[in-house]
Parts: structure tokens; C-alpha cells; sequence
């Protein structure tokens, strides 16, 4: 994925790229943030390490959009690496893109509404089905639709729970209500 391609996807689509495809799953996350008293030369060492995994990385750009997108790094503080970018040159960054930034957290947050409400009112149309209206076939039919009908109404409700949790995570809620 490009830089360019990386500022034009949802938040979703960029989070699951990084899931399946980042370079980093097997590596130790205190490698790309600085110990609290770390010696300098220590740090630039560990950093210049994960800015060379970084760059080798399938999915750079779309982990660097995220840090972006997320308000990562400051300007005075050398203290990460992510999306192959300190912590000051993603401020930097994130200073000459305010705009389009702003925009596409923007645009992440209806679209996630979006599908919800979409997939709210899916559900109480699902829920509101007869499973053995006008149909014949007799028990075993009726059977056969209400278990599919319940599936559905698991699955809708599964996705539902899913994106309600990823936003309370987002929000900084320990735990869903």
C-alpha cells in the first residue's frame, strides 16, 4: 500500500492491513518506544533498529497514516517509532496535514456510525420476521428458517457488539457497558 493509497482508505481497512501483513508482530513493541531514563545512544540504537524494520515493512504506510490519524508523536520528544517515522517527524507530519487529517477522522467515524446504524436496523428487521409466515413445508421447514433466522440474528449482533467495543476501546473504556 502507498502513502497515497494509505490516505485515502478507512480506518478499518488500514487496521486489518496492519493485522495481517505488519512486519512487527514478532517483535518485542518496547523496541519502537523509548524507556522512561534510557542513556540517548542507547535509544538511537533501538530506534535506528526499528526504523530498519519499519522500512522493510509491507504495510508502513498504512501504519503511519494510523499514527497520524491517531495524534502520535511530539515535536519536542524523541520517544517513538511508528509507520517508519519518529515521534517528531510524525508532529511534523501531522502539522502539514492537519486538514486532511482532520477530514479523514472525520470520514472514519461516519462511516463506522454509518454501518452501525445499517447494521441496528438490519437486526430489528430480522427480529421482526416470521420464520413460518405464508410458508409451507411443516415443522421441519419452520425449523430449518428459525434456525437460520437465529444465526443471522447472532451474526448481526456479533458485528454490532464488535464495533461497539472497538469504539468504547477507542473512547479509552476499560471495559463495554
Amino acid at each position: 500500500m502507498t502513502s497515497t493509497q494509505a490516505r485515502h482508505t478507512r480506518r478499518a481497512v488500514l487496521q486489518a492491513a496492519i493485522d495481517t501483513h505488519a512486519s512487527c508482530h514478532d517483535v518485542d513493541v518496547d523496541l519502537f518506544f523509548r524507556r522512561d531514563r534510557e542513556r540517548h545512544t542507547t535509544w538511537q540504537a533501538r530506534r535506528t533498529e526499528a526504523l530498519r524494520l519499519c522500512a522493510g515493512c509491507p504495510v508502513r504506510a498504512a501504519c503511519e497514516e494510523l499514527a497520524l490519524r491517531d495524534g502520535e508523536g511530539r515535536a519536542g520528544r524523541d520517544e517513538m517509532v511508528r509507520g517508519g517515522r519518529t515521534g517528531p517527524e510524525l508532529a511534523a507530519a501531522r502539522a502539514a496535514q492537519a486538514v486532511r487529517l482532520a477530514a479523514a477522522v472525520e470520514a472514519d467515524q461516519d462511516t463506522e456510525g454509518r454501518q452501525l446504524d445499517m447494521l441496528m436496523t438490519e437486526l430489528v428487521t430480522e427480529a421482526g420476521k416470521n420464520p413460518d409466515s405464508s410458508r409451507n413445508g411443516g415443522q421441519r421447514a419452520v425449523a430449518l428458517r428459525a434456525a437460520a433466522q437465529n444465526h443471522r440474528l447472532r451474526t448481526l449482533a456479533a458485528q454490532i457488539r464488535q464495533i461497539r467495543t472497538t469504539r468504547r476501546t477507542r473512547a479509552g473504556w476499560e471495559a463495554a457497558a
